[in-house]
């Protein structure tokens, strides 16, 4: 009987350290996977920070930066005014001219559409 207890409390025994060595690889799987991830999320910043720069240095490249294209857009809209007011102060006494003898030259006439 007492070999008996004792192979039941050595089978206990075994059983309690495999239980430990299953729950210790548990959790140094746990820990390898929340490394795993840290690892990844770093990578993965660092290949966004590369990426953004290298869309930077493009981008300043091709377009200039933003103060470059918006000083000169407002150049660009500068020109444009003083071409068109130019325009106008060439046209404006002809235009004005005709406007005036539409207004003055009255010639009476029966719409087309009138019927007698």
């Amino acid at each position: 009987m007492a070999s008996q207890t004792q192979g039941i409390q050595q089978l206990l025994a075994a059983e309690k350290r495999a239980a430990e060595k299953v729950s210790e690889a548990r959790k140094r799987k746990a820990r390898r996977l929340k490394q795993a991830k840290e690892e990844a999320q770093e990578e993965i910043e660092k290949y966004r920070q590369e990426r953004e720069s290298q869309f930077k240095e493009f981008e300043t490249k091709h377009m200039g930066s933003r103060e470059d294209v918006a000083a000169r857009i407002d150049a660009d809209t500068k020109i444009k005014i003083e071409e068109m007011n130019r325009a106008v102060k060439m046209q404006k006494s002809a235009v004005v001219e005709h406007l005036l003898s539409l207004v003055y030259d009255i010639k009476p006439e029966v719409h087309k559409n009138f019927q007698k």
